[in-house]
């Protein structure tokens, strides 16, 4: 065994490469041997394995491929006019222990593959038989390489130095012998070509309703983790009577778990609370500390509370309380808001006076429809252009050959940056010290158009931006350098140069920088809003020495028509760090981005003097407050997530689209590789199915909308930027959620030698 081992070490040592290793030819069945379906089932006569690379840092995907002779693949077109190889011409699962996947020779020199069908019936297996002419060693090796790709999913480590003890937990010898499988069809005859050709453009128009095998990781009912007591008594802050349930990531539903447990929460002291459920004769269930990362969300209608736990090891799991009555649940409501709040903020809930600001902390929690809510249109979908997804690239240079590709190339770092124009149809693209500059093609496709190969302070100091701004009708761009925060840099795109620095004040370093007004960046204002850890100014190019204004500078973050005056309003304070802010175009909706959520609320005065009136024109009444809503996915598709990433949720600047008539009618942020976009109407209606998702095999570094629509979005992807349509998110399910992660169709590309640098071209 150590002698194939040495050689699979070399294997997953060259990172570069996507496919580990490949058995070139055999073919693969679904065996049923429990179901009166059928047997066994002929899916690919002719196929390919392969165990390949993700995004993701100890993550692989066992692979089979259909493989067509010459002439095949185009008469299965022709037959149904509708077939889809990206559907039905590729099974991809992730190499998870829950498949069981083993291996076997048979007494005639055959070798087999086989794993769980994780989406079937107890007992159901696909099994991929190696052809005759594969040899014994590359069938071995690829089984080991299968067995070492789980124990560095599940372990989290190198499996190079890993002993034979060791990898035997993933071997599963003791199973029952691999069944053998065999293609049963009309009268024990092959099929003619013309048949498997017409039947394979059936099962493209019929796999569009089966549910995607692609990366199950749950093979049964999901089991509770072992209950952590209470690290000490503390004080009950409130204690109720309720209904457990669990979130099955199997069946993608609740399941009970006990109809009578104890949920307490108690103060630990030192702004510590604990969340303890017990069965009602004292068995524990469940502890965990009360953070934000719970996600907790409470839903009236069901009288429920479900929220998130994550072990030590990155496990994450979804629960439900269900409460007897509408009074108990709102009396634990309180008492959990209550632990979360001063956990947050340091300071007793009973120190605040207000109870308007109160009920803007639990409504931001609710699960609740907001009461001036329009209808939905349940026939509206979303999917209303049909997109090309051809794969196509973008080049650096129109005379860059094939071979200059490298996705995955060496240079001085990956893309870290994004700016989307409105006035030129362009997008930026920073990577460590260089900008490629991307043009919006009229087919709603990017284009490379040239790059800016290098980025200088006007003293000829180079530098990577940390952060960047369109500016004066997108001519030109701020850049900051983290090594000087007190200044800014504008740089001249016309020219691609730095030509400015704008020093903001001696003292006062520059934390983040804006437009002054929602469209100002698409005009020749030059003035634009900068804020410091604790203050809030204006800074004006135009002004001699240091660029801050002082006299309209402000300490605190709330509600302005206009800098120089007093705020109309302030919004409360929920605890968490607001990350971004965006306002839609008419004042009404404030976009704030927390770490693990968003929050969107609504500025508009519904009651009292100012009905009407947006709170950055007038104050909100005493007894009133702007209405909140707390965006984030369920808390058990946040479970699935934080189940195939091993991350917390951390989401990039959500953004509202920019509409040229002055609706907002989508928002889009990103966590990790998932990129998630709302519809306003449904949130506004309460809809549970108002966002839609997408993975991607690496994290999403930057997102926005294209200027002016909502049905195409501009991505960069840490070596890869491209736009794509909306329609391709997807329902949030278990498979969208946790199948393979999708590639851009371009690239951010580099020629040989140094990139030109230059102007923009036309």
């Amino acid at each position: 065994m150590f002698m194939v081992k040495n050689f699979t070490k070399y294997l997953f040592g060259d990172g570069s490469k996507e496919t580990i290793i490949e058995i070139p030819q055999g073919q693969l069945y679904l065996v049923r041997p429990l179901s009166p379906k059928g047997y066994s089932e002929l899916i690919y006569k002719d196929a390919v394995a392969s165990i390949r690379r993700t995004g993701q840092e100890f993550q692989y995907q066992l692979v089979v491929q259909r493989a067509y002779e010459e002439g095949e693949e185009e008469l299965a077109e022709d037959d149904e006019g509708e077939a889809n190889a990206l559907d039905t011409d590729e099974k991809t699962f992730l190499l998870d222990q829950a498949l069981h996947f083993r291996s076997d020779k048979r007494d005639g020199g055959e070798h087999v593959f086989a794993w769980r069908d994780l989406s079937g019936d107890v007992g159901d297996l696909y099994e991929f038989v190696c052809d005759s002419s594969v040899a014994s060693e590359k069938s071995e090796t690829f089984a080991l390489a299968a067995v070492e790709c789980q124990y560095e999913r599940k372990y989290r480590k190198k499996a190079e130095f890993a002993t034979d003890d060791e990898l035997k937990e993933f071997e599963f010898s003791n199973e029952d012998s691999i069944p053998l499988a065999e293609s049963i069809s009309q009268e024990e005859r092959a099929p003619t070509a013309k048949e498997s050709t017409t039947h394979m453009a059936k099962e493209v128009k019929s796999s569009k309703k089966k549910p995607i095998a692609a990366a199950n990781t749950a093979a049964q009912r999901t089991e509770a983790p072992p209950a952590q007591a209470a690290p000490s008594q503390g004080e009950e802050i409130v204690k109720q009577h309720a209904e457990l349930h669990l979130f099955d990531f199997e069946s993608a539903s609740f399941s009970p778990v006990d109809t009578d447990v104890v949920a307490t929460v108690s103060d630990l002291g030192s702004w510590r609370y604990w969340l303890q459920i017990n069965s009602a004769d004292g068995k524990p269930h469940l502890g965990q500390e009360v953070i934000a990362d719970i996600s907790p969300v409470f839903n009236f209608e069901y009288l429920s509370f479900i929220w998130n736990h994550y072990t030590e090891d990155g496990s994450a799991y979804s629960w439900l309380l269900r409460f007897k009555n509408r009074e108990v649940l709102e009396n634990f409501q309180e008492g959990l808001m209550q632990a979360l709040w001063e956990q947050l903020n340091e300071q007793k809930w009973a120190k605040v006076k207000d109870q308007a600001e109160k009920d803007y902390v639990f409504e931001a929690f609710n699960d609740l429809t907001m009461d001036d809510a329009p209808p939905v249109d349940e026939e509206e979908e979303e999917e209303d252009e049909a997109e090309d997804d051809r794969p196509r690239s973008e080049h650096y240079d129109s005379d860059e050959s094939d071979e200059d590709v490298d996705p995955h190339h060496k240079d001085e770092g990956t893309n870290s940056l994004l700016a989307v124009g409105g006035t030129n149809d362009r997008s930026y693209v920073v990577r460590g010290s260089k900008i490629g500059v991307f043009k919006h093609l009229p087919n709603k496709r990017l284009d490379f158009s040239t790059s800016i190969s290098k980025i200088d302070t006007p003293s000829g100091k180079k530098f990577s931006p940390t952060k960047v701004m369109l500016h004066a009708s997108d001519r030109d761009l701020v850049l900051q350098d983290a090594a000087n925060p007190n200044s800014l840099y504008r740089m001249d795109l016309e020219r691609g140069k730095v030509v400015d620095e704008w020093k903001a004040h001696d003292d006062i370093p520059v934390v983040g920088f804006g437009p002054e007004t929602k469209f100002s960046q698409m005009t020749d204002a030059q003035p634009f809003i900068g804020h410091s850890r604790n203050a809030l100014f204006r800074l004006d190019p135009r002004v001699s020495g240091n660029k801050l204004v002082e006299s309209d500078m402000k300490h605190d973050i709330r509600l302005f028509d206009r800098l120089g005056v007093n705020a109309k309003t302030q919004v409360p304070a929920l605890g968490d760090p607001i990350n971004g802010i965006d306002v839609s175009a008419d004042g009404r909706w404030i976009l704030g981005t927390c770490t693990n959520y968003l929050l969107l609320i609504d500025a508009l005065q519904t009651e009292g003097r100012y009905e009407g009136k947006l709170g950055f024109e007038r104050s909100f009444a005493k007894d009133s407050k702007p209405k909140p809503r707390r965006l984030q996915p369920s808390p058990e598709h946040i479970a699935q997530i934080r189940h195939v990433t091993g991350k917390p949720l951390s989401f990039t600047q959500a953004k509202f689209n920019i509409s040229q008539d002055g609706k907002e009618t989508s928002i889009i942020t990103s966590t990790g590789p998932y990129v998630i976009t709302w519809t306003m109407k449904k949130v506004l209606a309460g809809d549970k199915d108002s966002y839609r998702i997408r993975k991607y095999g690496e994290d999403v570094m930057a997102d926005s909308f294209e200027y002016g629509t909502d049905k195409h979005a501009i991505l960069m992807l840490p070596n890869e930027v491209d736009m794509v349509a909306r329609s391709s998110l997807k329902r949030p399910t278990r498979e969208s959620i946790m199948a393979p992660g999708a590639r851009l169709s371009g690239w951010v590309r580099r020629r040989r030698g140094e990139v030109r640098a230059g102007g923009l071209r036309s």
